[in-house]
C-alpha cells in the first residue's frame, strides 16, 4: 500500500514541478525571446519526464499487480479449505444422522453424492 502512495506522491511532485515551472516562465519578467527560450527548453524536456512518470507508474502497477495476485491466491487456498471443512462436516453430519433414522439414507445419500460433484 505504501509502495502504490509514493509512487502516487512521486508523479504528482513531477507533475506539480512541471506546471511551477511552466507558471514562473509565463509570469517571469523576461522579454520574449528569453521566456520562448525557456519555454522551448521546457518543452524539450517533457517527453523525458512523461516517460519517467510513465516508468513509475508502471513500476507501481507491477507491484500492485503481484501483491494483488498474491492476496487472491491466498484467498483462493483458503476458500478452497474452507469448502472442504465444510463437506467434510457434512458428510460426519450425514453419518450421524444414519445412524440415528436408517430409514432416511435415500434422502442422505443422494445429498452427500451432490456434495461429492462438488
Amino acid at each position: 500500500m505504501s509502495n502504490n502512495r509514493s509512487g502516487i506522491f512521486i508523479g504528482g511532485l513531477l507533475l506539480g514541478a512541471t506546471i511551477g515551472a511552466l507558471t514562473s516562465l509565463l509570469a517571469a519578467p523576461r522579454t520574449g525571446r528569453e521566456t520562448r527560450k525557456l519555454l522551448k527548453k521546457s518543452a524539450d524536456a517533457l517527453p523525458e519526464l512523461a516517460e519517467d512518470i510513465s516508468t513509475s507508474v508502471q513500476i507501481q502497477a507491477d507491484r500492485l499487480s503481484v501483491s494483488a495476485l498474491r492476496n487472491w491466491d491466498d484467498t483462493l487456498e483458503r476458500l478452497r479449505e474452507a469448502i472442504a471443512a465444510g463437506v467434510d462436516a457434512t458428510q460426519r453430519e450425514s453419518q450421524a444422522l444414519k445412524r440415528q433414522n436408517p430409514a432416511d439414507t435415500e434422502n442422505t445419500d443422494s445429498l452427500t453424492q451432490n456434495l461429492e460433484r462438488l
